[in-house]
Parts: C-alpha cells; structure tokens; sequence
C-alpha cells in the first residue's frame, strides 16, 4: 500500500489493523516526509536566553548579530581584535590589525558587506603607548564576510591637540559613518570615500573630566540620537544641519548611557552601565522628548551595549570586569 499524507490519530484508527501493523514493521510510520507520530513539524532552534564564552581578560566593549552567519561579533578593549561567539560559547578570532590597541563599538553594515570598529586606547591593552594613550581615536573598516580590512581612517589627527577616545559608530543610508568621542566633544564623520571631517563639535558635548558622548544610532527620518554618558543627556542631531543639535527632554535619569539601539524607528533602548539598567524609551515628538516605557536590570555585570537578533530579540552585553574569564550575551526581558 502507498501512503502519501500523514495521517491523524483517528485517521489512523479507521485503517485494519493488520495494516498499522505492517507498517510499522516497516518503518513506515513516523518516518514519513514532514511527519511525526505527534504531527508536530521541526523547527528552528529558539535563540538562547544566555551564551557564556570563556575567553579570559578580552572586555568586549561592542557587540553587532551577523543575521546571515548566525553569530556575535564582539571588540575588546583589552586586545584590540574583533571575534566572533556562536550560541555554543565558541569563540574565534575574526580580524585584527597592529594599530588597534582597543577595539571599542562596532557597526555591521551588513547590506555594504562593512564592519565598523571605533578605535582607541585608553591603557587597557599592555601595548599601549604614550604617544597613543588616550590620543588615539580612528575608524577601521573591515570585510564583514571574510575580515580583511578595508580602510584605516586616523580621526585624532583633526584635533592633534585634544585627548580622544572613539566610542561609538552609525551608519546612514548612504553609508556615511558617524563616530563619537568620548574624550572631545566632538562627532566625526567619515564618508562613503572614507574622508573624514568634524560633523560637529560643541562645549554642551563635552564629558568634562568624565566620558562624555558614548552611544549612537541613525533614525531613518534624517537625523542622530547620541548619548553623553557623564550626565545621561540625550542629543538629536540632524543630518542636514548638524549645528542645531538639541537635547531630548526625558524626566528618566539616563545617567552611565552607553550603547543604543532603535529598533524600527523605536523604542530606543539605552544600556545604562553604571546603572546597570537596559531602559527602553518611547518618543511621540519625533524624538524632542522621550519617556520610559519599561527597563531590564541587567545586575553588576558592567553592561556596556546592545545588539539586535531577528525581529523580535535584542541581546545585552556584559563584559564583567577586564580580568574576568569570561564575558556573556543576554536576552533582555522588559
């Protein structure tokens, strides 16, 4: 006899008896193409809640989700090189360059095949220089498929005599990218050629003694959200008119902001690490004002950044301390 279909329980009662039994005999049933003793079909592993990967003393500052090669990539301020961590905890080197002493946030381009790694050094790396020490501020671009790099663009040397800590990147349709500082209160800009130029700069950027404009992203209506970590301001900046940059009015203390990430064109979610609180923020004024909704309190972990996975997930990172052996990604849960 054929059988072509899965069949339901009652299905299966109606058959004579001796033919269920020669089936299964067979192999027949529960073998069948889409089909199950249950009739449940298979399905895709759900993402896990926790990946824990046990690499020592690697302080991964920044985390991006490479959707078509189901994997994280994560800096470290400690070693300068980007790797790569699957939901098993596996870990493998990805790309690395000598110039990079501290690799801080990242920015996967996926649609220009590009890579964006804010560079810096702040002392963390043992090869850490004078003449580089909280000097360093540059934006390396690499392949994102194989690693190679691409570019290595110096942005410090538009301002040789400030201190310079590159944070944070964005990227615009037209591929621009966006840089902070956190040591100058200054946004840089580096075009699709890679030439790089001040977008703006402004005392009221300014960390004063502290880390001062940390997070960025892109909002598709044409402008700039940006964080300043020092006092949780938050700044939208348009595009078109850097210059008048205004602060967005929120009675929530985002103070400790660190990444960001806009999900579709909101919420905006900000990791606040010294608050140890991811908050997700809403906007009805296209982001002249802003107002919490809810928050994941993520505990002592040093949550530093946040990444997105399919349409549903968004992942914290927690870096531990810079001599822990291990770091972890987690799901957060509002």
């Amino acid at each position: 006899m054929h059988i072509s279909s899965c069949f339901r329980p009652a299905q299966r009662l109606s058959f004579p008896r001796f033919i269920r039994l020669v089936a299964l005999a067979a192999g027949i049933m529960g073998v069948l193409p889409g089909c199950s003793d249950d009739d449940e079909t298979d399905s895709a592993p759900a993402a896990p809640d926790k990946i824990t990967v046990p690499q020592a003393a690697l302080h991964p500052e920044g985390i991006q989700y490479d959707e078509a090669n189901k994997r994280f990539l994560v800096s470290s301020r400690t070693r300068g090189r980007i790797g790569t961590a699957k939901d098993d905890s596996t870990y493998t080197e990805f790309a690395s360059d000598a110039r990079i002493l501290s690799s801080i946030g990242l920015n996967l381009d996926a649609g220009r095949s590009r890579l964006l790694v804010a560079v810096s050094d702040n002392g963390a790396n043992p090869l850490s220089k004078p003449e580089t020490l909280r000097k360093l501020a540059a934006l390396a671009i690499f392949n994102s498929n194989n690693g190679a790099l691409l570019s290595y663009v110096d942005l410090g040397i538009l301002r040789p005599n400030q201190n310079h800590f590159a944070n944070d990147t964005a990227v615009d349709a037209q591929g621009n990218a966006y840089i902070t500082d956190s040591l100058s209160p200054i946004v840089y800009k580096v075009d699709a050629q890679g030439v790089a130029s001040v977008f703006v700069e402004d005392p009221l950027l300014s960390g004063g003694t502290g880390f001062g404009l940390n997070g960025i992203v892109f909002h598709p209506d044409g402008y700039l959200l940006v964080a300043k970590s020092n006092d949780g301001t938050l700044f939208k900046v348009p595009l078109t008119a850097p210059t008048t940059f205004s602060r967005v009015t929120s009675s929530q203390s985002l103070v400790g902001a660190d990444g960001l990430l806009l999900l579709d064109p909101q919420p905006l979610l900000v990791v606040a690490g010294s608050q140890s609180t991811v908050y997700r923020m809403t906007s009805a004024t296209a982001w002249a004002t802003t107002s919490l909704t809810s928050s994941f309190a993520t505990g002592a972990v040093s949550p530093t950044t946040i990444t997105r996975r399919n349409t549903t997930d968004a992942y914290v990172l927690y870096p531990y301390q810079s001599t822990a052996p291990r770091f972890a990604i987690v799901k957060v849960r509002f």
